[in-house]
């Protein structure tokens, strides 16, 4: 056999390799993958996992992913139906479940997602600017506080606290979800769950709110003062009054007690005193002696005077010879 011959054999066996292994090609689990012939698609799409056949060089796969994607848009500025202006956060979960219908609206799932930035957004904001920002904050669960909660916020705020709430944020997301799961077919997408992540007052009206945070807490502090006060001055004033009900009280024991007491030294004085009248001339000049004592003076005595004469038969010899 001559050179060229093997030559050409040698090309035909790299050929038949080629061709041979160009021809399988192999689906994994959780991809599915459409059949390309000149850009466009042949036959349905494989969605069972394992080695698959096609027509090599004419024919290429494309992949997709069966599982569970995730789409997250970006925060968007929306005025509620009460005109107060937010940012909403919203995120959503979804797959492919028609390669064919997704290959040929948006061809990658990029596409996909630049698709999802358009219907989403767009839906979620018509929902949001049709409903009240309680509607979206709370949930259809929501139960009025109790009355003594209620008495310790402004009349305002209890406004809002009784609104009724309609929908609620679940509804309000199953809403959003009902409206994108009739859109999404079409582009061969079924969008699983949409959920919103994030509420935020925009940064003017979230100074204005902090403003009235702070204004309604100053407020609710100096009424608690108020009463904390009053409540002070009537604890104060039943203490005074009690005391001086007390001191009173006190003031009449004391004067009854030296009152008796008065009354029963002056009956052991004249008890004492009618005994001996000398006695008591003579106690009762002692006691004007000690009322009249200074030092800075100088008791001048006569003769015939009572201190001289009871300083006279003060003399022991003398006492004797009386008794």
């Amino acid at each position: 056999m001559n050179t060229p011959v093997k030559y050409a054999l040698v090309i035909l066996m790299v050929a038949a390799v080629l061709a041979l292994f160009g021809s399988f090609y192999v689906v994994e689990e959780g991809q599915q993958a459409v059949v390309l012939q000149f850009g466009r698609p042949v036959g349905a799409a494989v969605s069972e996992a394992g080695l698959h056949f096609k027509i090599p060089f004419i024919q290429e796969v494309r992949r997709f992913d069966k599982r569970l994607l995730i789409w997250d848009g970006d925060p968007n500025q929306v005025p509620t139906a009460g005109r107060e202006f937010i940012w909403v956060d919203a995120t959503a979960r979804w797959r492919i479940v028609d390669p064919l219908k997704f290959l040929q609206s948006v061809a990658t799932e990029a596409g996909a997602q630049s698709r999802l930035d358009d219907i989403i957004d767009s839906v979620v904001r018509d929902l949001v600017s049709a409903n009240t920002l309680v509607e979206l904050v709370r949930s259809s669960s929501w139960q009025t506080p109790k009355e003594e909660v209620l008495e310790e916020v402004s009349k305002e705020v209890v406004e809002e606290l009784k609104k009724e709430i309609n929908l609620g944020r679940e509804g309000l997301t199953r809403a959003v979800l009902s409206v994108v799961r009739k859109i999404t077919p079409q582009y061969g997408i079924e969008v699983v769950d949409v959920r919103i992540k994030r509420l935020n007052y925009v940064e003017s009206v979230r100074e204005k709110v902090y403003a009235r945070m702070i204004s309604e807490r100053k407020q609710l502090a100096a009424r608690f003062r108020s009463e904390g006060e009053g409540r002070s001055a009537e604890i104060l004033g039943n203490m005074e009054k009690e005391l001086r009900e007390i001191r009173s009280q006190a003031y009449r024991t004391v004067q009854e007690v030296r009152g008796k007491g008065d009354a029963t030294a002056t009956k052991i004085y004249g008890d004492a005193y009618g005994r001996d009248k000398e006695f008591y001339a003579f106690s009762r000049t002692l006691e004007s002696l000690k009322a009249s004592k200074n030092k800075n003076s100088t008791l001048v005595l006569t003769t015939d005077s009572d201190y001289y004469r009871y300083l006279k038969e003060a003399n022991p010899s003398t006492t004797r010879v009386r008794r």
